[in-house]
C-alpha cells in the first residue's frame, strides 16, 4: 500500500495546504510531488514555506518558537517526506519499520552508501609490553594515540640486528634462531626471509581473563581488555599467517575466557574454510570452588592451516612398525601384513586355493571364511616381487600362515595417518595432571620456579604429527623455550622469539644445555637424545633501550633533562612530549620525574631500521651489521667475531 496519499494525516495535510499553488507540487490524483516539495525548500521558496507553516498540524509539527520567533525545521521536515511509510501523529514516527536509522532515515534508504559499523582502534597497531613487571601493563597502548602515522608504518620494516653470538654447530642456510625483541616487530622483520616457509607455528599466548587479576603468575601480562586483546592478537596473526607454508599449520593454546572470541577472530583472518579444529588439553582434575558449580577443567588448541584444499594432509602421523631386515631382500626392511580378507571363498571363488611355498612345498589351505587377498592367477607375480612370504623361510618367524610382505621404502612413501582430535586428551593426561603444570622429567624448568611451562612431551605431540626432520617451527611467544628445545631434540630447525629477559636466559641456557648434552629431562630419552647442533642468539637493535637505562641510572632532576636536551630535533618524534614535561615544574622529585619519561619513552621503544644499519650514530657493532646484511640478502649466516 502507499502511503503517499491523501489517506496518510501528513500526506493528507500537506496535499491539502500546497494544492492552492498548482499541480506542480499536488497532481491531479491529489498526491505530493515530493521531490519539487524538497527541491523547493531546499532553496528556501518562500511560498511553499508560507503555505506549511500555515497550516495547523504541519506548524505544531515541524516548527519552533525561538523568543517569539517561528523556525522552521526544514531538515526535519524533508526527512518525513522521504519517509513513505511516515505517519506524524505525534505518538509514532513510523507505522511498521524498526531498525537503524540515520538522521531519522532507515538505513535502508542508504542504498547507494556506505554504511559500516566502526568503533576506535579498528585499523591500529597494538605493541604491547609484556612483562607482568611493566609499570605499563595496565594500560596497554595503541600506538596511533602515541606516535605518528609514519613511525607506525616503518614497525612493519626490516630491523637491525645487535648482541649476535652463536653457541654450538649451525646449518648456515636455516639456523636455528633464539631472538629478543617485541614479537609483531619480529615477526614483520623475518618476513623477508621466511615467508612461506615455516611448517609449524605454535602460539601460546596471554590468555585473556574475564576478571582482572590483581596477581598475575602468568609471565606474561594477562590484564588485557577484550578489545586490547583481540587488537593485540589481530596483529600478530595477521603477521604470522604469511610465514606460513601452504601446507602448514598454526596451532594457538587459548583459555576458555578467550577461545570462542579468538575463533571468530581467526575465522575472520584466515578464512572460516582454512580451519582445521580444536583440541581440548586437561588441565585439573576439578575444582569445587567455582562459578555455577561448574568446574571447567580445560583449555584448547585452535588450528588452522593456510591451504584452502580439505584433502591437504596437513596433520598426520607415522605408525610404530616392526620390520625385518634379511638376506633374501639385503637394504630392504619390510614387515607383516594380513594376506587374507574378510569374505568368504564362496563370495571369492578365484581366491578358493591352496597356498603352496615354492621354497620349501609346504602347503597352506585356505580358511574358507576369510578368502586370500591375491588370486590363483595373480599369485605368482606377487609372490615374484616379494609381497608374500611363507613363517617356514624363517627360523624366527612364528606362525602357521602365509603373510604379506610390505617394505619400509613403500611405507614411507604413504600418506601418514589421520590425527584424531583428543590425541593431546588419551596421551598426556597422566602429564599434565599436576599443579605445577609440568611433567617431572622437566627438572630445568622446575628449578627455575617458572610456572605453566608446557611440558616436552605436549610440544613433541604436536612437532610429530605436523612436521618432519629438518621442517622449520616458529614459537613467537617462546616463554622457557619449550618448543625450540623440544625441536632441537627431533632435528627440526627452529625460531623462537621472546623479549621478556628473564625468559630469554632460560630459553639461552637450556639450549646451551642441549647442545651440550647436558639436558636429560623431558623427551631427551624417549627420542634418543645426545647432544650437538647449534643456534644464534641475536636481538633487535632497541633505540630505547640505552637511553632508558640511562635515565635509570640518573643522579639528578637535572641529569635526566640534559638527557632529554642532547636529543636530536628529529630523535623519535617526542619532542613535544618530552618538552611539555620538561616544561612542567610540578615534577621535582627524581623518581617520578624518571617515571614520566621512561612512561614517555617505554610504550614506543623504536628499533634500528636495517636501512641504517651502519649509520655510526646507531652504534651498531661489526659482527650484526654484518649478520643484518645477510639476513635481509637471504644468505648463509655465519658469525664471524
Amino acid at each position: 500500500m502507499d502511503l503517499n496519499n491523501p489517506h496518510t494525516k501528513f500526506f493528507k495535510e500537506l496535499a491539502h495546504c500546497l494544492a492552492p499553488l498548482g499541480q506542480q507540487l499536488v497532481n491531479a490524483n491529489n498526491y505530493v510531488q515530493r521531490s519539487v516539495v524538497i527541491d523547493r525548500i531546499q532553496t528556501n521558496d518562500r511560498e511553499v514555506i508560507k503555505a506549511i507553516i500555515h497550516n495547523d498540524y504541519l506548524r505544531k509539527n515541524f516548527t519552533n518558537d525561538v523568543n517569539g520567533t517561528l523556525v522552521f525545521n526544514s531538515a526535519e521536515f524533508i526527512t518525513a517526506l522521504r519517509q513513505r511509510e511516515y505517519s506524524y501523529d505525534g505518538e509514532t514516527q513510523y507505522r511498521n519499520f524498526i531498525g537503524l536509522t540515520i538522521d531519522r532515515r532507515p538505513i535502508d534508504d542508504y542504498a547507494q552508501e556506505n554504511v559500516e559499523l566502526d568503533f576506535p582502534y579498528k585499523d591500529t597497531v597494538l605493541k604491547a609490553g609484556m612483562s607482568t613487571t611493566d609499570v605499563k601493563h595496565s594500560n596497554e597502548p595503541y600506538l596511533n594515540k602515541i606516535i605518528a602515522k609514519d613511525e607506525i608504518i616503518a614497525l612493519t620494516e626490516p630491523k637491525a640486528f645487535c648482541n649476535t653470538k652463536q653457541y654450538g654447530d649451525i646449518d648456515p642456510q636455516q639456523p636455528n634462531l633464539l631472538i629478543k625483541g617485541n614479537n609483531l616487530i619480529a615477526l614483520n622483520s623475518l618476513a623477508s626471509r621466511y615467508t612461506n616457509k615455516i611448517k609449524l607455528i605454535y602460539m601460546d599466548v596471554p590468555y585473556y581473563f574475564k576478571e582482572n587479576k590483581e596477581t598475575d603468575t602468568f609471565a606474561y601480562n594477562s590484564n588485557f581488555k577484550l578489545s586490547t586483546w583481540l587488537t593485540f592478537m589481530e596483529n600478530r596473526l595477521q603477521a604470522a599467517f604469511e610465514l606460513l607454508q601452504d601446507d602448514g599449520s598454526i596451532w594457538i593454546h587459548v583459555g576458555e575466557d578467550g577461545m570462542h572470541y579468538l575463533k571468530v577472530l581467526c575465522d575472520q583472518i584466515f578464512g572460516v574454510d582454512r580451519f582445521v579444529g580444536t583440541l581440548p588439553r586437561k588441565t585439573r582434575s576439578g575444582k569445587s570452588d567455582v562459578p555455577f558449580n561448574f568446574s571447567q577443567d580445560f583449555d584448547w588448541i585452535l588450528v588452522y592451516t593456510k591451504t584452502t584444499n580439505s584433502d591437504t594432509a596437513i596433520v598426520g602421523r607415522r605408525v610404530n612398525r616392526k620390520y625385518y631386515e634379511t638376506p633374501d631382500f639385503p637394504g630392504r626392511k619390510w614387515r607383516t601384513a594380513d594376506l587374507s580378507k574378510q569374505t568368504t571363498t564362496a563370495e571369492r571363488p578365484n581366491s578358493d586355493f591352496t597356498m603352496v611355498n615354492p621354497k620349501t612345498g609346504k602347503k597352506y589351505p585356505v580358511n574358507p571364511n576369510r578368502s586370500w587377498a591375491v588370486t590363483k592367477d595373480t599369485f605368482q607375480e606377487y609372490y615374484d616381487a616379494g609381497g608374500i612370504g611363507f613363517p617356514d623361510d624363517y627360523d624366527f618367524m612364528k606362525g602357521e600362515k602365509p603373510f604379506r610382505r610390505v617394505f619400509k621404502d613403500e611405507d614411507d612413501k604413504k600418506k601418514k595417518s589421520s590425527v584424531a582430535s583428543d590425541l593431546l586428551l588419551k596421551d598426556f593426561v597422566k602429564a599434565l595432571m599436576n599443579n605445577a603444570k609440568t611433567t617431572k622429567k622437566d627438572e630445568f624448568v622446575k628449578k627455575q620456579e617458572f610456572n605453566y611451562a608446557k611440558p616436552e612431551e605436549l610440544m613433541k605431540a604436536i612437532i610429530s604429527v605436523t612436521t618432519d626432520e629438518g621442517d622449520l617451527v616458529m614459537d613467537c611467544f617462546s616463554g622457557s623455550g619449550t618448543t625450540a628445545a623440544v625441536a632441537h631434540k627431533m632435528n627440526r630447525h627452529y625460531i623462537a622469539v621472546e623479549q621478556i629477559d628473564n625468559q630469554l636466559k632460560l630459553s639461552e641456557q637450556r639450549l646451551i644445555n642441549i647442545i651440550n648434552g647436558q639436558d636429560k629431562g623431558g623427551i631427551t630419552k624417549e627420542v634418543g637424545w645426545k647432544q650437538g647442533g647449534g643456534f644464534i642468539y641475536t636481538e633487535l637493535a632497541n633505540k630505547r633501550a640505552k637511553l632508558i637505562d640511562q635515565v635509570n641510572a640518573a643522579n639528578s632532576v637535572d641529569d635526566v633533562w640534559k638527557l632529554i636536551r642532547n636529543l636530536k630535533a628529529n630523535d623519535y618524534q617526542l619532542n613535544i612530549q618530552l618538552s611539555n614535561l620538561y616544561q612542567n615544574n610540578e615534577l621535582v622529585d627524581l623518581a617520578a620525574v624518571k617515571q614520566a619519561v621512561v612512561d614517555i619513552l617505554e610504550p614506543t621503544q623504536l628499533y634500528v631500521q636495517a636501512a641504517n644499519v651502519n649509520d655510526p650514530d646507531e652504534e651498531i657493532a661489526p659482527v650484526d651489521r654484518q649478520f643484518t646484511h645477510d639476513f635481509y640478502a637471504g644468505k648463509e649466516l655465519k658469525i664471524n667475531e
